[in-house]
C-alpha cells in the first residue's frame, strides 16, 4: 500500500478506499455469476491468517476499538477439473463457519458431486445439513509425526507421515479422494497476497481490508489468471465467461456495481 502510494503520488487512504470498493464489487459479481455450476469433483480446505494481531494478543479493548481481530480462516472450495474457486468464506475454524460455507457451496452446484475435505469434524455435520445425503463425501485425514526442532514447532507444521481415506457419505471414488488442488490454491493465495505471508508486518489491520483483498485475489484467479495446465482461466474452462479478463475489465466492475 505504501509503495503504491509512493509510486502513484496518491494518498494511501484513497488507495485503501478504492481497493475496498473494488473488492466488494468483485465479491458481488462472483456471488451472482458463480451459480448453477456443472462441477463433478470439489475439494475444500481452510487457510489461516490473522487480522490486527495474533490470537494470543487479542483483548476486549482491541475488539471494542478495532472490531474483529485475531485468527481469521479463509475457507475455500475448488473444482478439481476446471480449477474454478466457486466460493469462499472468512471466519473461525468452527462449526458455524463450516455450516455457512458448505451451505453456500451446495447452493452453487447443479449436480451431485464428489466432495473431499480434510479431517475437520465440523465438515461432517455441515455437509449432511447442506446436501441432505445427495453427495459423495470423503475426508482425507493426514497423519503427522513428532517434531524435535523448536523452530519447526513454532513456524511450520509437523511432517506428514501418511494419509487415511474415510468415506463419509455416498460412494466416493477412492482415486479422487484428494485435497491437493485446494492446498495448491491456498499456497497461491499465500504467495500472492502480502497479508497472508508469515512472519511479516504486512498483515491486515481491518477485517474489511482483508475481505476485499481476498475477493480481489479470487476475481483475478478465476477470471484473469491463465492456468498453466488449462491454457485459459478457470472461469473460461467452467463456461462462466467466454474470454480471459483483463485487469481493466475487473476495475470496470466499479462502474457497474
Amino acid at each position: 500500500m505504501r509503495a503504491t502510494s509512493r509510486i502513484t503520488g496518491v494518498a494511501r487512504n484513497t488507495i485503501d478506499k478504492l481497493l475496498v470498493e473494488l473488492g466488494e464489487a468483485c465479491s458481488d459479481y462472483q456471488d451472482r455469476t458463480l451459480r448453477n455450476l456443472n462441477s463433478k469433483r470439489i475439494q475444500v480446505d481452510e487457510c489461516w491468517s490473522f487480522v490486527g494481531c495474533k490470537q494470543k494478543q487479542v483483548t476486549m479493548d482491541k475488539i471494542e476499538r478495532d472490531g474483529i481481530c485475531g485468527d481469521v480462516w479463509t475457507w475455500a472450495a475448488i473444482d478439481a477439473d476446471t480449477k474454478l474457486i466457486p466460493c469462499w468464506s472468512l471466519g473461525q475454524r468452527d462449526a458455524a463457519t463450516a455450516t455457512h460455507f458448505v451451505a453456500d457451496l451446495a447452493d452453487r452446484l447443479a449436480d451431485r458431486v464428489q466432495l473431499t475435505s480434510d479431517g475437520l469434524k465440523a465438515y461432517i455435520g455441515a455437509v449432511e445439513k447442506a446436501f441432505q445425503g445427495e453427495v459423495d463425501f470423503a475426508q482425507l485425514v493426514k497423519i503427522y509425526g513428532k517434531m524435535d526442532v523448536e523452530g519447526q514447532r513454532r513456524y511450520s507444521p509437523a511432517t506428514c507421515i501418511g494419509c487415511e481415506l474415510k468415506a463419509v457419505t455416498g460412494d466416493p471414488d477412492p482415486d479422487h479422494i484428494s485435497t491437493s488442488y485446494i492446498e495448491r490454491a491456498n499456497l497461491t493465495m499465500r504467495m500472492g497476497m502480502r497479508r497472508f505471508t508469515r512472519l511479516t508486518n504486512g498483515y491486515s489491520k481491518k477485517i474489511e481490508n482483508h475481505a476485499a483483498a481476498v475477493s480481489l485475489h479470487m476475481m483475478f484467479y478465476n477470471c484473469a489468471r491463465v492456468h498453466h495446465t488449462l491454457k485459459t482461466s478457470p472461469a473460461v474452462a467452467s463456461g462462466v465467461t467466454d474470454h480471459v479478463w483483463s485487469v481493466d475489465e475487473i476495475i470496470a466492475l466499479l462502474d457497474s456495481n
